[in-house]
């Protein structure tokens, strides 16, 4: 069974607007705006695009390289894939900082 907590864009939505102290109604079109954005950089990447965020990470996308001998490991078929682009999330300082803190339980 899978413990994992779920946030949700609300979620963050009610949670900025307690930092900011803004309603929530004002700060949901805000949030929704920005992940636009975000999804918006990410999609019109030409091929590759890194988006920093101070304190916080870096979201990229990659080219990967063709594998013109790849396997499918059902059939054992030598089949081609061609390169693509990736999402990657690399935390920042603060953030990978925090959690490299060892869990106590």
């Amino acid at each position: 069974m899978n413990d994992m907590l779920t946030v949700t864009k609300k979620d963050v939505a009610k949670r900025t607007a307690k930092l900011v102290g803004e309603r929530i109604y004002t700060t949901e079109k805000i949030v929704d705006g920005v992940f636009t954005a975000l999804r918006e950089f990410m999609t019109d990447a030409d091929p590759e695009v890194r988006i920093e965020i101070r304190d916080f990470g870096v979201f990229e996308v990659k080219k990967t390289k063709p594998k013109p001998k790849a396997r499918n490991p059902k059939t054992g078929e030598i089949i081609y894939v061609p390169a693509r682009r990736k999402t990657h999330f690399k935390a920042g300082k603060i953030l990978k900082e925090v959690l490299k803190q060892p869990i106590n339980k």
